[in-house]
This record gives C-alpha cells, structure tokens and sequence, in this order.
C-alpha cells in the first residue's frame, strides 16, 4: 500500500522533520516544502517557480506542468480539479503514484493577516487571489477527496489547525486503512454537471482562454461536490478523539 505525504509551504510544516520516514512510501514537496525535511522523492512547482528557489541538482523527479497538467486533465482538467498547488500535487500523485493514501501537511489554506504567513517566512496567499477555479476551496478539497476514493485511496490532513482542506483529520500513527464514504449519486450529479458544461483547456492555461468558464455555474458544481461529502467535511482528529 502506496502512502504519500504532501508538503506545502505552511507555518507548522517544520514539525514533520521529527517524523519517521515510515510510513510514507513517497514524500510530495511543493514549491519550497522540499527545504524542510531532505527525503523527499517528488519536488512539485509552477511554470512560474524562480530558479533560485527549485531544489540543487539531483536525480530525484521535479515535476512540472509537462507532468501535472496531463494528470489534471485526466481528472476533469484545471477549471475544475482547481488552480492551485494543494490540488494540482493531490491530482497528479493519484494519477502519477496511484496511492492507497495521500496525506496533506502545511497545505491548509489559510493565512494570518500579518507576521509569518509560510515556513520560510511571508508569502503570497495564492488560493485566495480572486480566480474563478477557487471560489470554494472546501468544494475543490471534496472534489480531490471523492476522486481520490474512487480509486481506493483516503485523503486526509496532518495539520491540527484551522484549514480550507475538508478531508479528515489523522496523525501519522493513525492513518487510516480506506477512504471516508462519500453519497455517490449527488458525486454522480457533479460529474454530469461538468460533463454538461464542458470546460476543458486543455494546456491547462485557463487564464489565456477567456469566457472558458462561468463562475457562477462552477459555483453550482463546487456545492455539488461538498454536498457529496456532507456531515464528513467537518470530520476532525481532537483531543478528547486521543484519550
């Protein structure tokens, strides 16, 4: 059973370098997150990542849109799968790795107001840039999570904290072994709700193509999705869970 861990750019990301190795079998690096712990296998980044910041030469794979946009496109394409990072590294590992589990930490999509926004500092709040592929992150977040158990693998979020991400709650000694049920027929109504629409560019570039999507209808098709997951979004780990 294949077990990634996703790293993004978050505050509390520095604590997964306490963590053993196991039991992950892969380990996701977005953009910066490949300075925080040095096992990585998978760095991931954007066409418009600076060169100064991708990890030194090494034989490990850096994944790009030449990789990404395909596996996203295999999942609906960018419009609906989501324009940002968090979601472009959950598509292309369930397409890439094909896991029995994915497990995010430091994506979590929020952000203080002022003082130290990322790991390594202040960054921009890219989820929150006005872009019609995220007016719902927790619609987007369901999205993954419903595609993911289609395939047999859980998603769930390591962080303790405040997130945009739905998906359950987990520690790395207590992930789980399937995916959280999800009600397939309103996930039906969002697949044939996309179909309908049809919004697919397929370079992934949906920017560059304008009027390719109504907001407001993708609006529609995000509820769908995280009425599918219902009650489950607000699934969490506690501490009373722990005692």
């Amino acid at each position: 059973m294949t077990r990634v861990l996703i790293l993004g750019s978050g505050p509390d990301v520095t604590a997964c370098r306490a963590w053993p190795r196991a039991p992950f079998d892969a380990i996701v690096a977005i953009n910066n997150a490949w300075q925080v712990r040095p096992d990585w296998d998978h760095a991931i980044f954007p066409e418009d990542f600076p060169d100064t910041r991708k990890p030194p030469p090494c034989p490990r794979p850096r994944v790009q849109a030449a990789e990404f946009v395909p596996a996203q496109n295999a999942f609906g394409g960018v419009i609906y799968t989501g324009g940002t990072m968090a979601f472009t590294a959950g598509y292309w590992a369930l397409h890439a790795l094909r896991p029995r589990l994915i497990a995010y930490f430091g994506c979590d999509m929020t952000y203080a107001p002022s003082g130290q926004t990322h790991f390594y500092g202040t960054g921009t709040p890219d989820p929150l840039r006005d872009d019609p592929t995220l007016q719902s992150l927790e619609g987007k977040s369901a999205r993954l999570m419903i595609h993911a158990a289609r395939q047999g693998c859980a998603v769930v979020n390591l962080s303790d904290g405040p997130s945009r991400l739905i998906c359950p709650r987990a520690r790395p000694d207590t992930l789980p072994d399937r995916p959280a049920p999800h009600d397939a027929d309103l996930a039906a109504l969002a697949d044939a709700r996309e179909a309908a629409l049809g919004y697919m560019v397929a370079s992934g570039r949906y920017w560059e193509a304008p009027g390719a999507c109504d907001p407001a209808e993708l609006r529609k098709v995000d509820a769908l999705w995280l009425a599918a997951v219902g009650p489950l979004k607000r699934a969490a780990f506690t501490a009373e869970d722990d005692r």
